[in-house]
């Protein structure tokens, strides 16, 4: 485990570039071009961004990138 202090700016920026990270990974994640194992390796990746934003954010801003209400999923029976 690694521990980092920021001060307030620097708390900001990186709330910042989190959103705007997350923000990109969901428009990919919406893309029906997209396949599914690049799908499946952006949302690898998105749940790691999202449990660093989770450690700074609050929960109203949280529930903003919920990844479940997001994404539509294929339904199994509909193959």
């Amino acid at each position: 485990m690694l521990g980092i202090l920021f001060n307030d700016k620097e708390c900001k920026e990186l709330d910042y570039v989190l959103r705007k990270e997350l923000d990109e990974m969901l428009l990919d994640l919406e893309d029906g071009r997209m396949d599914g194992e690049i799908k499946a390796a952006i949302t690898k990746r998105y749940k790691v961004i999202f449990r660093m934003y989770a450690r700074i954010a609050s929960p109203k801003d949280l529930s903003r990138y919920a990844l479940s209400s997001r994404v539509p999923r294929k339904s199994k029976g509909n193959s």
